[in-house]
């Protein structure tokens, strides 16, 4: 059975992009990038709000020649894997393995869990807090990074209660720390 995994690049007090909306402040050094590659890699499946779809399509098209191996290693990732985009408003998806759903169906959902040879990642704080509220997801992923922003766009949600297991945690040479949980 697949696992249902969401990780988010958060600020220490938990958000994902600040009051601004930016996140350019949770950009990941080379060292992170390449963890956040290992835990990406066994993903068939990614679950996209469209504000994360956004961000991350134009991995689709990036030229990366000349970019540093784990910045060409994400490109492949996000191209070798299937995407769902839940949206009401995107008409069309702009990279391939793409399709729009207007509603998430979390029974769909757990039948992808039952039937998929690889994992699914949920992507986007709003997505994802439908799926906790589901009890869909298996695996959370912070890579919090040492900078208090003060408000934002929360990474987890604030309704409801999920009790975790912390699995393992590692800290980077940047001052960010994986904490890696498993829920129970």
């Amino acid at each position: 059975m697949a696992r249902l995994i969401y990780a988010a690049l958060a600020s220490l007090d938990g958000y994902v992009a600040d009051t601004d909306g930016n996140f350019d402040w949770a950009a990941p050094d080379e060292e992170v990038h390449a963890a956040v590659n290992d835990l990406e890699r066994s993903i068939g499946t990614f679950l996209l709000g469209r504000r994360m779809y956004e961000v991350l399509v134009p991995w689709e098209t990036m030229d990366t020649a000349d970019e540093p191996a784990p910045i060409q290693d994400y490109a492949e990732i996000w191209r070798a894997a299937d995407k769902i985009v839940y949206s009401r408003s995107l008409e069309t998806a702009s990279s391939a393995r793409t399709r729009i759903d207007r509603t998430f169906d979390p029974d769909a959902i757990e039948e992808m869990k039952e039937t998929s040879a690889r994992d699914l990642s949920i992507g986007g704080p709003d997505l994802a807090a439908q799926a906790f509220r589901a009890g869909l997801v298996d695996d959370v992923h912070l890579f919090l990074s040492p900078i208090i922003v003060g408000g934002g766009t929360q990474a987890l949600p604030d309704e409801g209660r999920v009790r975790l297991e912390l699995q393992d945690m590692r800290r980077f040479g940047n001052g960010v720390v994986h904490l890696q949980y498993r829920t129970v």
